[in-house]
């Protein structure tokens, strides 16, 4: 039933913007109107809210036209799928390479992604914890989440990139030895730490977004999110604090023009305007104002105090890239379904 909803849902996505994607440049009686499909993972959805004026108003100065937007935000993986079954996106931005690959292996994206600025990636991130003002449970790192009676949020792999950043995080830091009581390099202790969080999870929502939400309506001791989620939430008022584990992954968000779309929309131009101002330094300080970690330098370093170094920072490398970690740990017989399996029965 799952998957049906699932497909219902995409189609009625896939409906509701064909139009767009049937005449995304129309002519006015003053100017050219363009328009642009994003397909975007839901966190960076407050970032893309300030951004988009400011590129429509760069594009009207420089090119006299103007420039609208169709926005889609929704869980990385059920996005990516989304695209795949007939979305027509221009932009993909997404939370994980693997989402952007996905799209790839379908024939939509036909250019080397990769080849762009800062290597696709337009921006980052890091995996920590919400907790209740005070912290209560006392929740100081990873090994606190398998107590007893600890109620945890954390998105579902399989509709979720941040899930997937989640899961790597903790079965990183646990084979790097870096979890109280879990030795380092030692598989079966790994997946017997991961069993033991995923005991205490409550709920799996569809989405990091929904994740957090349900966690500001008092649902949860702690949620497994984005940092910039919580630095989000702070600024909107909310009251919980963020706790940051020692050891952690460094999110890396990807972005890339979809071929198969701007060839039938006739935008490229725009699109790839977009992209470049999105890797431009007065994008990049938007991006870290609503906290995410810029992959620009001087950005990075402008910015340090409100993102504090990581005693243990590992990168998708730990586990040989997306094409590896992707089958082995979120595939049909992967470390995550096998130990889930374990938990349920």
């Amino acid at each position: 039933m799952k998957r049906l909803h699932f497909s219902l849902l995409s189609l009625l996505l896939v409906g509701l913007l064909a139009a767009c994607g049937e005449a995304s440049q129309t002519t006015t009686s003053n100017a050219t109107v363009t328009t642009i499909t994003l397909g975007a993972y839901t966190t960076p959805r407050e970032a893309y809210a300030k951004l988009i004026p400011l590129f429509q108003a760069k594009w009207k100065a420089d090119t006299g036209g103007e420039v609208k937007f169709e926005e889609s935000y929704q869980g990385s993986g059920a996005q990516s799928r989304a695209i795949v079954e007939g979305f027509e996106a221009d932009i993909a931005a997404l939370s994980l390479e693997a989402d952007i690959n996905r799209i790839t292996d379908a024939g939509l994206i036909t250019h080397d992604w990769k080849a762009g600025t800062h290597s696709g990636m337009v921006s980052t991130s890091i995996v920590v914890f919400a907790v209740r003002e005070g912290n209560p449970k006392g929740i100081q790192d990873w090994a606190d989440l398998a107590k007893p009676g600890v109620q945890i949020l954390t998105p579902d792999p399989r509709t979720s990139g941040g899930a997937q950043w989640n899961i790597l995080a903790l079965y990183g830091a646990a084979k790097r030895g870096q979890i109280t009581g879990v030795p380092a390099n030692d598989e079966a202790a790994a997946q017997a730490f991961l069993a033991s969080v995923l005991k205490n999870v409550v709920v799996f929502d569809k989405g990091a977004r929904e994740s957090i939400t349900n966690f500001e309506k008092g649902v949860g001791d702690v949620a497994i999110t984005y940092e910039n989620e919580i630095l989000v939430g702070q600024k909107g008022g909310q009251t919980y604090q963020m706790v940051i584990p020692t050891s952690t992954i460094l999110i890396e968000n990807p972005i890339a023009l979809i071929d198969k779309s701007v060839e039938k929309h006739g935008n490229r131009q725009a699109v790839e305007a977009f992209i470049n101002f999105l890797h431009s330094r007065e994008a990049q300080e938007v991006f870290a104002e609503f906290g995410l970690r810029s992959v620009d330098a001087d950005v990075a370093k402008a910015t340090a105090e409100r993102y504090p170094a990581i005693n243990d920072l590992f990168t998708i490398n730990e586990f040989g890239g997306w094409s590896k970690a992707t089958p082995e740990y979120f595939g049909d017989d992967g470390v995550y379904a096998k130990v889930l399996a374990q938990v349920q029965q």
